[in-house]
């Protein structure tokens, strides 16, 4: 199976292999590099870090941090 990078660095999984394995929209996935390849590994949704990670949200910016940090508002 063959797959073509976008212009922003997107990738469309084929579809055969979103269903042989589960994954649908927001399933997350973890990138890494070995040996010059590209590996990509589905998260166990059973492990209690991944099902927390959703959870967590994306928090403040660092510059809005910095600012409450400051008294600012």
């Amino acid at each position: 199976m063959k797959a073509t990078v976008a212009e922003r660095g997107q990738v469309t999984i084929p579809k055969e292999l979103r269903d042989k394995l589960g994954i649908q929209a927001g399933t997350v996935l973890t990138f890494s590099a070995e040996k010059g390849k590209l590996i990509v590994k589905k998260l166990n949704a059973d492990d209690p870090v991944t099902r927390a990670y959703g959870c967590l949200g994306r928090g403040l910016s660092s510059d809005r941090l910095i600012a409450e940090l400051r008294g600012k508002p």
